[in-house]
């Protein structure tokens, strides 16, 4: 990843206007202070807290006012977004857990309504779904109407996205168990879900000729594959390569999540003859070397998004995009890492060794070719040497110990990818993605990431999900409602050899 910005952007060999555009935009972001608008200093503390959000935090107006009263000053939400943005980490969690709390839906009047609505089960339609229209509104929490009109001021929208950041991760760290803050964290889901609808989407191409600011951010926001340099990243924008990503006007120069797809001859099994291949750069585009679509490396690049779909719909407008281009293209897959599979498989083999039945992960032969390429000591368990092997990576330099672990690994990782569940979907994140879009677990590559980081987490071996488009509507509804995976006959066969081994 590529830090200091401003310093980096100033001492590359690339000179342009547009790095003023990149110190203003780091200038701007070093003011937190935005002492512009709002001057008069706050008390810090719980009384602080309880001031500020008395002041900001307008009550829910009546059900019959609801669309007649006036909205609150603008400045009462500049004031919110001062205060909460000066508090510590700590501090942050106190304020939303009292906004939370104490700014929520009244629940007393819920149930008054609740019990109306049942009294009125034998009135007339009309009357029924009048009270249904009051119990409705009044499950709205107090704070829902002031985070609307955050959305509203400048930065208000990308303020938002950051405190449910932040909401999230005091929910990860189990900081809290609050009921409520998980409360606020579903109010802000449902609000930036409707704010970032993909109708209000902008798909924007990046070129080398795009702002700098953008490609900076595009640069930073890399978490698959990370950008060396400039030069790389010209490569990853340049000939035979595209790069999308969606972006909002409330949030201008700031990409949302982010795809970047190889053009080639077929469908790619290394992924470092996409972001290595250097010899791209300076070519002109034959379009008769371009029959296939590989989707590297996608990243969404706001925390505060997370559960909001974006990347697949990226993905099917992506592949509308390249259809116009390039209309005889007809091959779309992804090359995809399997982060987990190497600690998956470090647990399994505790386990089995635990249990006593580590002769089911490997055969007897296997285990044989383990211990004499590892030159492990008589009576030495060969389960050590292989978990040793897997943590260090020393494997990858030996031929011989490469060619021993290929199939037996190359089977372990099918069945992670298709046979390891959480609630009946797959447990592998990446792969759980490309299922509910549609795709076909297609093809397992032996070799695929060579990169330290490729070996570490997943034994180097990568995988395609292959996109047939006239299969993928069919293929995410028996993902989703049946939780049926799609695969391809070599993904299968493994996932047998797998199961005949462990006999499953």
């Amino acid at each position: 990843m590529i830090s200091h910005p401003v310093t980096w952007a100033f001492s590359s060999s690339v000179r342009c206007w547009r790095h003023r555009a990149v110190l203003k935009a780091a200038l701007r972001a070093s003011d937190v202070g935005g002492w512009r608008w709002y001057s008069t200093p706050i008390r810090s503390g719980v009384t602080g807290m309880e001031e500020i959000l008395a002041r900001v935090v307008a009550p829910l107006p009546t059900y019959e006012t609801r669309d007649k009263s006036p909205p609150p000053p603008e400045s009462n939400s500049l004031e919110f977004m001062h205060f909460y943005n000066n508090l510590n980490k700590e501090d942050k969690l106190g304020f939303l857990t009292k906004l939370s709390h104490d700014f929520g839906v009244d629940h007393k009047n819920v149930s008054e309504l609740a019990v109306k609505l049942l009294d009125t089960q034998l009135r007339d339609l009309a009357t029924i779904l009048q009270v249904e229209d009051r119990l409705r509104y009044s499950l709205n929490p107090r704070y829902k109407q002031l985070l609307n009109h955050i959305s509203k001021v400048e930065g208000g929208v990308k303020f938002l996205v950051d405190l449910r950041a932040d909401v999230l991760e005091i929910i990860s760290s189990k900081a809290s168990e609050s009921p409520h803050i998980r409360d606020l964290n579903g109010t802000l889901k449902s609000l930036l879900s409707e704010w970032f609808s993909v109708g209000l989407l902008r798909l924007e191409r990046i070129t080398w000729q795009s702002p700098c600011e953008i490609l900076q951010k595009i640069s930073q926001y890399e978490a698959v594959h990370p950008v060396r340099n400039w030069t790389d990243l010209k490569r990853r924008v340049g000939p035979y390569r595209r790069c999308y990503a969606f972006t909002h006007a409330a949030m201008p120069g700031e990409p949302l999540v982010v795809l970047h797809v190889a053009l080639t001859e077929d469908i790619s099994d290394n992924i470092q003859s996409i972001v290595r291949e250097f010899a791209t750069l300076h070519s002109e585009e034959d379009v008769n070397k371009i029959n296939a679509a590989i989707f590297y490396s996608i990243s969404s690049t706001q925390a505060g998004l997370q559960g909001v779909e974006l990347g697949n719909y990226l993905i099917k407008r992506v592949v509308r995009e390249l259809q116009s281009e390039f209309p005889h293209m007809a091959q779309f897959s992804s090359l995809s890492p399997i982060p987990g599979f190497s600690s998956w498989l470090q647990g399994l083999l505790s386990q089995y060794k635990k249990e006593g039945r580590v002769s089911d992960l490997l055969s007897e032969q296997e285990w044989e070719e383990v211990a004499q390429a590892t030159d492990s000591a008589p009576g030495t368990p060969a389960t050590e040497a292989l978990r040793k092997l897997i943590g260090t990576g020393e494997w990858t330099h030996s031929e011989r110990l490469s060619c021993v672990l290929e199939p037996a690994l190359m089977r372990l990782c099918a069945w992670y990818l298709y046979g390891e569940k959480r609630r009946g979907y797959a447990l592998n994140p990446v792969a759980n993605f490309h299922l509910q879009n549609g795709a076909t677990m297609w093809r397992l590559n032996w070799h695929a990431d060579s990169s330290p980081r490729g070996v570490a987490n997943s034994c180097g071996i990568m995988v395609n999900y292959r996109y047939f488009l006239n299969e993928t509507s069919k293929n995410s509804a028996l993902y989703l409602q049946n939780k049926v995976i799609t695969a391809s006959e070599q993904v299968l066969g493994l996932v047998s050899q797998f199961q005949k081994n462990s006999k499953l």
